[in-house]
């Protein structure tokens, strides 16, 4: 889907999770996500009533500050990915059905959060049946393809020019101070994001770097798309970029490992 502009270290890659840590979500966690959402549904509600700055500051704004706080929720409830995959499924469930139900009675902030919610629970299903680290740099290479063709030439591109409720609907907004506009990301964007994010917990990589490349990443595209004056771009290409460029080293070693094991291993008679 397309971002649109306004009108832990190192570690061991490859090799699943060997050693989990405790899958409850820990007291300072909790206090810290109570007091950013607490924090962001503020925002949400009053943001007309702040400052109105111009077209690039209200970027830099959205950039440095909501974006980062937005998936600062997903940061924080990271531990969650290592949850049954039933548990998993059932908070998908849930989120999704609020999302609609928020929509319906024409609560949009709260309805963006449960799609951010369900997003972020598939993308960390979707995770536990990866079985290698090369398998989400495979997915990182090809995703940011189908996300370009769908973008510019496919049905995101349909949707966008011509199908603008639809593209609310199937959209995370950020909303721009001051303003009743806001720069929106699809649906499947928050779904990448969790899995990269999930993949580099799972794998043992650099799990803050790659969430501050992701979060980088989102709001260089929101730049990128006003910039060029353009009604959205693809954001996979560099969210994709923001998983594979601070784990670049720990993905080839983790490849060249796993190509190895498959060499290793005697040709069926």
């Amino acid at each position: 889907m397309s971002t649109g502009h306004f009108r832990r270290t190192p570690g061991r890659a490859g090799r699943p999770e060997a050693r989990h840590r405790k899958r409850r979500l820990g007291t300072p966690r909790v206090a810290g996500f109570l007091a950013l959402a607490a924090a962001l549904g503020l925002y949400y509600a009053f943001h007309q009533s702040l400052w109105s700055a111009s077209t690039w500051w209200s970027i830099a704004f959205l950039a440095f500050v909501l974006i980062p706080a937005v998936f600062g929720l997903v940061y924080l409830a990271l531990p969650l990915w290592r949850s049954p995959v039933r548990q998993l499924l059932l908070l998908a469930i849930a989120f999704g059905l609020a999302a609609v139900v928020f929509e319906l009675a024409g609560a949009s902030a709260p309805g963006d959060f449960a799609k951010l919610g369900a997003m972020t629970m598939v993308g960390w299903l979707f995770l536990r049946y990866f079985e290698e680290a090369s398998w989400v740099v495979l997915v990182a290479c090809i995703v940011p393809w189908v996300d370009a063709y769908s973008v510019w030439r496919g049905p995101t591109h349909e949707i966008v020019h011509h199908r603008q409720h639809v593209f609310s609907t199937l959209s995370f907004s950020f909303p721009v101070p001051g303003s009743n506009d806001a720069a929106k990301l699809g649906l499947p964007d928050l779904l990448f994001f969790a899995l990269f994010l999930g993949a580099a917990a799972r794998f043992e990589l650099r799990v803050p770097w790659t969430w501050l490349c992701l979060t980088a990443s989102i709001g260089a595209t929101m730049a990128l798309a006003t910039l060029f004056d353009v009604g959205g771009l693809p954001a996979l290409p560099l969210l994709s970029l923001g998983f594979l460029l601070p784990n670049a080293d720990l993905l080839w070693r983790a490849v060249r490992t796993s190509r190895a094991a498959r060499d290793r291993r005697p040709s069926p008679k």
